[in-house]
């Protein structure tokens, strides 16, 4: 049978998208797969934000070029190795102050993505610049069920003043869909889950939730007719890829329960309700990583951010040893224990950024491909050294296989090389090109 690429299974407040199926790829394609092929697997697009720098030290390799081994911070990345390049050299010029003065956490954060120079304000008259994902989102989200997905684990206001002026907005989004209008992120997982298996219909999403937690159901139950008929008609591999899909989405689900289950014996007795979000920060970030993955392998979008925390963010990290927030360990002052420290939090970040790649290197697609091997994912900070505030040098990973992305290396720009650079040859791979973006100047070379 032929299956169109945006087929999905329904039912009563539910919308279930599919993989990437044999089915989908029309048959005289699939001999011969190529990246100009129509129904070859889409390319995807992620940045992910991680707060108050790095250390430096533990980040950088030691050569240019191929890397044999990791250096100690990312060395959790050993298995996906080949599908990570460490780049050295690239600044946002206008995180900086600029004459502005203090608030470099609001400032690196609202320019990650943009490469403008935020206003420096407090109040409504926030101004920054259209962000690279959203610039993607206007070209190519139009494919999509949505057009991009913003992502986070710690929430942030959209008002007041949260960094030396500067408006919270700033320090709390990294995706802007204009100079004066940043893109929210969802930080709740269940919201996020809800929101990409929804139809759209109100009445029905709330009925069909009420259901699903009065009788604790799966989405897949309501769409299990519509599954049972499609699976009929597919083909052995197409039937295992589906099992696959819909046991991941359940487990999910699991996940998701596990955690509501604890909430409710917590109210149960006597306690304050919970905000819906996992205490437990590293299954917060997995969760919400899994959430990206699912609607990246459902082809829901294309396009996602992910923070990981708001820059400035003060949180302790208990669970690896670390009592003392991460905003003030970032302040060294070359304090060997603080540095000690601030490579642990580091590590355990990057411990998560290599489960999200694992997750996706397992998926496959309908080339024999991986999900990863379609994806471009930034991952790094607005900041270099959080004791210096320093936005040159940054530290960024430019991880996956997308549009044809090498991987395995260090390689080393020119000082002071705008990161916004990466972006723009980033969108041209997404098929936008000649795209200018805040103080890009070019693209970067070598990377494709």
């Amino acid at each position: 049978m032929s299956l169109d690429r945006r087929t999905f299974l329904k039912g009563l407040g539910t919308a279930v998208a599919l993989p990437a199926l044999d089915a989908m790829v029309p048959a005289r394609a699939i001999a011969a797969l190529a990246p100009t092929t129509a129904a070859a697997p889409p390319t995807r697009m992620a940045f992910l934000f991680t707060p108050n720098g790095v250390n430096m030290n533990a980040w950088r390799p030691t050569a240019e070029g191929a890397m044999s081994a990791l250096p100690e911070t990312l060395a959790p990345l050993a298995k996906v190795k080949n599908h990570v390049n460490v780049l050295t050299g690239l600044t946002q010029h206008h995180a900086f102050a600029n004459g502005d003065g203090a608030g470099d956490h609001a400032r690196s954060t609202a320019c990650y993505l943009t490469g403008v120079q935020p206003y420096k304000t407090a109040g409504s008259n926030i101004k920054n610049g259209i962000s690279a994902d959203q610039l993607a989102a206007l070209k190519v989200g139009n494919r999509t069920k949505f057009a991009s997905l913003e992502i986070g684990c710690e929430r942030g206001g959209q008002n007041g003043d949260c960094d030396s002026g500067y408006s919270c907005a700033y320090s709390s989004n990294i995706s802007w869909r204009s100079e004066n209008q940043p893109v929210a992120k969802e930080v709740n997982p269940r919201l996020v889950y809800e929101r990409l298996f929804g139809n759209g219909a109100k009445g029905e999403e709330a009925e069909a939730k009420s259901r699903r937690d009065l009788f604790r159901r799966s989405v897949l139950d309501f769409v299990s007719e519509d599954a049972a008929s499609l699976k009929a008609k597919l083909g052995v591999t197409d039937r295992r890829k589906l099992d696959e899909y819909f046991t991941g989405v359940r487990e999910i689900e699991r996940r998701l329960a596990k955690f509501e289950n604890g909430q409710a014996a917590l109210v149960a007795a006597g306690a304050a309700r919970p905000t819906g979000v996992p205490a437990d920060y590293a299954e917060h970030l997995r969760l919400m990583g899994d959430m990206m993955i699912l609607a990246f392998q459902a082809d829901l979008t294309r396009i996602s951010t992910f923070m990981f925390a708001n820059d400035g963010s003060n949180r302790s990290y208990h669970q690896i040893g670390v009592a003392e927030g991460h905003h003030d360990v970032s302040h060294h002052g070359n304090d060997a224990e603080k540095l000690a420290k601030k490579k642990l939090i580091d590590k355990f970040h990057v411990e998560q950024l290599a489960y999200i790649l694992g997750r996706m290197s397992e998926i496959k697609e309908a080339d024999g491909r991986s999900l990863l091997d379609h994806t471009m994912l930034v991952y790094g900070a607005g900041i270099s050294d959080g004791d210096r505030h320093n936005h040159d040098d940054l530290p960024i990973l430019l991880c996956g296989g997308g549009a044809g992305l090498k991987g395995g290396r260090h390689v080393i720009y020119k000082h002071h090389t705008p990161l916004n650079n990466l972006y723009v040859s980033m969108l041209d791979r997404m098929g936008i090109p000649g795209e200018k973006l805040g103080d890009s100047n070019g693209s970067l070379a070598g990377l494709f």
